[in-house]
């Protein structure tokens, strides 16, 4: 920008700064961060208003770096882009007005001249800021998914070799691949010989949603463990009736311990009460004692 432009700017600096600040402290932030201070929504003002005047004087790398931390912390507070956008237009409007107030002109190609040059340091500036806000929020958009991912499939040892596969939502074909994935790796990891699906927390139960776990529950089966489905509510069952989806092949239970009780007798295991196992303890040291005898 023309540097006699820019001495305008720097001269009237607090002026500008005053009168933008009331502009973008009119109640607009407020509207969509009512859990922010007041303290932070005016720091956060007065930290954007000194980046852009500090960059008529700063490099181009240091302005960037810190329009990257502060497109960053704007993302964090949960502060939408118009927030970056509607500053930057403010600023535009109140530099331009102080300029042209001083240079005294009704010339009109002095006028476009001046648009001119306040555009070029403007609108870099907030290219630059819209694009580090769109960085920053799509990292988030990456983060929040994967953690999703992670919570959509979960596999669970409950003790050794079995283990469960509690779903929750709908289940879509990107998640059956997930849930498949999971499966197979936790199998394996685990060394699981039962893995235990409870879908009491999928509201429907489709053609394509059977179609899924049944492919999860073969895939399993391939690789040595036994599949059980839990957690089949009368609605859950007629549907499936009605559908004349075929599980014979795939062991169901109504509940998740009626499903841990097959588990336990597929793996030679079974629950015993306090009493039952002292009543043996004391068979056992009976039985030794008269063997000593």
């Amino acid at each position: 920008m023309d540097q006699k432009y820019v001495d305008i700017i720097l001269d009237n600096s607090d002026k500008i700064i005053r009168e933008w600040m009331e502009i973008v402290s009119d109640g607009k932030v407020k509207d969509y961060s009512s859990a922010i201070s007041d303290e932070v929504i005016e720091q956060m003002n007065r930290e954007f208003i000194n980046i852009i005047f500090s960059s008529l004087h700063e490099t181009l790398e240091k302005t960037n770096e810190r329009l990257s931390t502060f497109s960053k912390r704007v993302v964090n507070l949960g502060w939408p882009l118009g927030y970056l956008t509607e500053g930057m237009q403010a600023i535009r409007g109140l530099c331009m007005k102080e300029i042209f107030d001083h240079i005294d002109s009704t010339n009109k190609s002095e006028f476009i001249d001046l648009m001119n040059h306040v555009n070029s340091w403007v609108d870099p500036i907030k290219i630059r800021l819209i694009n580090e806000y769109s960085n920053n929020w799509n990292n988030i958009i990456s983060l929040q998914k994967v953690a999703l991912q992670e919570l959509s499939a979960p596999l669970i040892p409950v003790m050794d070799g079995i283990t469960v596969m509690p779903l929750v939502g709908t289940i879509d074909t990107e998640r059956a691949k997930l849930i498949m994935e999971n499966l197979l790796n936790g199998v394996i990891k685990n060394q699981a010989e039962v893995v235990l699906i409870d879908i009491t927390g999928v509201p429907v139960v489709d053609t394509m949603v059977a179609h899924h776990i049944i492919q999860a529950a073969e895939a399993v089966r391939l690789i040595g463990a036994t599949c059980i489905l839990v957690g089949i509510r009368p609605e859950i069952a007629q549907t499936i009736v009605n559908l004349g989806i075929d599980l014979t092949n795939f062991p169901t239970k109504s509940s998740l311990k009626k499903g841990f009780e097959t588990a336990l007798l597929i793996i030679g295991k079974k629950v015993i009460s306090i009493d039952d196992k002292e009543e043996i303890i004391g068979q056992i040291i009976r039985s030794v004692g008269k063997e000593r005898a």
